[in-house]
């Protein structure tokens, strides 16, 4: 079993890598390798896709990775691979992103993603820090986790679905804000489970074990 964390220079991958390894494991759950080698992606059991920064360069660096593009839709579309995305990378797998200038995604769940506005003005955008996850759907990534469970957050966009059985967690802050989404073989963290302790760990550890 290898799990491909795609490597396209938009963040730091170091934790992400770290904490994979270790669930894996404590998990039997294969190799985790980094990699922006298309032809390891094409080959991979599962595919992790993160994201820091902006919406616009996030999908013109993955775009511009010779065949890495290419080689993850094939994996997740066609082969049916099952797919993370974190942070950006969750972002990434909606069908416009509306920040600084209007981006397709790879519309694998309907929706868009729009600036933060929390209805009380003294909280800040970004969102950053712990904020306790409602989950709006089950779903086998959140065996162990349950509403009031913390995650780490660090964003200033959201994503909107067009379908709300596509939300599968929210949090509060100022209004319903989107912490999970998924569909089919694919889930998308919008908070970074590397850094959310045990249960951005749980939710590794079941990602791993997952069998859509």
């Amino acid at each position: 079993m290898l799990t491909a964390i795609i490597d396209y220079e938009s963040g730091n991958l170091h934790s992400a890598h770290k904490a994979f390894e270790r669930m894996a494991r404590e998990t039997g759950g294969g190799d985790i390798i980094v990699t922006g080698d298309a032809d390891v992606v094409a080959r991979a059991d599962r595919i992790v896709l993160p994201g820091d920064g902006a919406f616009p360069a996030c999908m013109a660096a993955l775009k511009g990775h010779s065949g890495l593009y290419a080689a993850m839709i094939e994996a997740v579309e066609t082969k049916g691979r099952p797919f993370m995305g974190i942070c950006v990378g969750m972002q990434l797998m909606a069908s416009w992103g509306r920040e600084y200038e209007d981006t397709q995604g790879l519309d694998w769940v309907q929706g868009e993603v729009t600036r933060i506005s929390p209805d009380d003005p003294r909280l800040k955008v970004p969102h950053m820090g712990w904020n306790d996850l409602i989950l709006d759907a089950a779903h086998p990534v959140f065996d162990g986790i349950a509403s009031g469970d913390h995650a780490y957050f660090v964003h200033s966009y959201q994503m909107a679905v067009t379908n709300p059985a596509h939300r599968l967690a929210h949090v509060d802050y100022g209004g319903d804000v989107t912490a999970i989404i998924g569909t089919g073989t694919m889930i998308g963290l919008q908070f970074h489970p590397e850094k959310s302790q045990s249960a951005g760990l749980h939710m590794i550890a079941n990602f791993l074990r997952w069998c859509p």
